[in-house]
């Protein structure tokens, strides 16, 4: 797969400013970064992003996660590896990532298990990671950014 974007724009301070207020953000907001390398990657998944794929492989591997864990995430419900607050966590992904035509989104249930396991500033944190991940899905989707590739 080719970058269909060669320039991408680096000396935008502006742009990466904003980026890196959203990661801190997200780190300010408590959650384990394990859980958001999970999120991160099974948005990731869904979208068929393999550069943040990649990346968050390779950000969960940096935060301690073991590779059946992430090897598994694709399947998270069948496999034994994840607490039921990582599951909160995946489900939460899952129904905010497929928001397309007629697609139920969060629903009351799922929202209520992520709010049994989780502080309102945590949950804001993995919206966010799960926000911010779809963003960069997208662009990354667009410009066919290759795996291994990064930004910046």
């Amino acid at each position: 797969m080719e970058n269909r974007l060669r320039n991408k724009n680096p000396d935008h301070s502006d742009l990466w400013t904003a980026i890196q207020h959203l990661h801190k953000a997200i780190a300010a907001g408590g959650a384990d970064p394990k859980l958001l390398a999970l999120v991160h990657l099974r948005a990731s998944q869904i979208n068929g992003c393999s550069a943040c794929v990649h990346a968050s492989v390779a950000a969960g591997k940096k935060a301690g996660d073991t590779d059946d864990r992430l090897h598994h995430v694709a399947a998270w419900r069948e496999a034994p590896f994840f607490t039921d607050a990582e599951r909160a966590a995946l489900a939460l992904a899952e129904a905010a990532t497929r928001l397309q035509d007629g697609a139920e989104g969060v629903t009351d249930e799922i929202w209520d298990e992520v709010n049994a396991h989780f502080t309102e500033e945590q949950i804001g944190a993995i919206n966010l990671e799960i926000a911010l991940t779809n963003f960069f899905n997208r662009i990354n989707r667009t410009i066919k950014e290759p795996a291994g590739k990064t930004w910046g």
